[in-house]
């Protein structure tokens, strides 16, 4: 210990220099708010320095917000009214809200807050959202106009439905309708995916997972989505892609994820119903698929993503007048 050379006065005001988190760089707080989430900023903001939760008002970290089952875990307590939430979440956002996921919630009134709010919404993302109806979805896609990518997993809306959102959505580029696979009872019907290839001809990315559709719906799509770049089929049992099928994704470059292919990578429950054995509800997928890619072989990487298809990136101005 004697031998140690002590720290200067000057050292130690310079440590304490550094460690003086409230007086980071704004775009370095924009960053690391930006990688906590909107709805964790909003929760604990009453927990930090006043420098940060000024900063935690600003409209921009609102421009995405994740209502999914994930950002829960970091709370102990699940008791919050999810809908107050999102509609205080929303409000922060003053008209810049571009991204909007929920799960397990949700009501048709929240989703007429959203779209009277969010004139620049590109992305949006229902999970287990049953409560909302099919003319909600409907009102949303209207005025919704610059929607790009839309998901529904697990949630009911009629082929109808579906034709409507289509027709208002023009811009739309990636289309998530995940579903509970049916190996048996072999349930076949291609409404669903009929109504996608008649009315989302500028599609990209396509996930149909679980879906009852068969090859004539699967060659619809093909027919009329000429721009896919990816398609997702897992859990699709009836159909059947070989032949002429193969080979129109083979030529036009389409990245493939085959029926048996794993499901590891899933947020959602992807048990699949098999009546003919012991349980009716069997585990996922646990074999080694890889990703087909017509053009390479098999795929490094997992092909697409349904959380960041289309790559939303996110400015970092702040007003400096707010901070004056």
């Amino acid at each position: 210990m004697d031998n140690q050379t002590p720290i200067s006065t000057e050292e130690s005001a310079s440590l304490a220099e550094v460690r003086n988190w409230a007086e980071l760089p704004h775009d370095v707080l924009a960053h690391i708010f930006l990688k906590v989430g909107a709805i964790d900023i909003l929760l604990r903001a009453q927990s930090v320095c006043p420098t940060w939760r000024k900063f935690s008002k600003e409209p921009m970290l609102f421009r995405s917000i994740d209502m999914r089952n994930r950002w829960r875990d970091s709370f102990d307590d699940n008791t919050y009214d999810m809908e107050k939430i999102a509609r205080e979440a929303i409000d922060r956002s003053c008209g810049q809200l571009v991204e909007f996921s929920m799960g397990d919630f949700g009501t048709d009134e929240l989703l007429a807050y959203i779209a009277d709010k969010s004139g620049e919404l590109r992305c949006l993302r229902l999970v287990s959202s049953y409560q909302v109806s099919g003319d909600a979805l409907i009102n949303m896609a209207k005025k919704a106009v610059m929607l790009e990518e839309l998901e529904i997993c697990h949630c009911a809306f009629s082929e109808d439905t579906l034709e409507t959102v289509g027709n208002s959505c023009s811009q739309l580029k990636s289309f998530c309708l995940n579903g509970r696979g049916y190996r048996r009872p072999r349930i076949e019907c291609d409404a669903e995916a009929l109504a996608i290839a008649e009315n989302m001809p500028e599609l990209r990315h396509l996930h149909v997972f679980g879906n009852k559709l068969t090859n004539a719906g699967l060659k619809a799509i093909l027919d009329g989505c000429l721009h896919l770049e990816s398609l997702d089929l897992r859990q699709c049992f009836n159909v059947n892609l070989e032949g002429d099928l193969l080979i129109t994704c083979r030529d036009r470059l389409i990245k493939l994820r085959f029926l048996n292919d794993s499901t590891d990578d899933c947020e959602f429950d992807a048990a699949f119903i098999d009546e003919s054995s012991e349980g009716s509800y069997l585990s996922n997928f646990d074999n080694d698929s890889e990703i087909y890619h017509p053009d390479s072989g098999v795929d490094d990487d997992s092909g697409f993503n349904s959380d960041s298809s289309l790559g939303y990136t996110y400015d970092l101005p702040y007003d400096p007048e707010y901070y004056d």
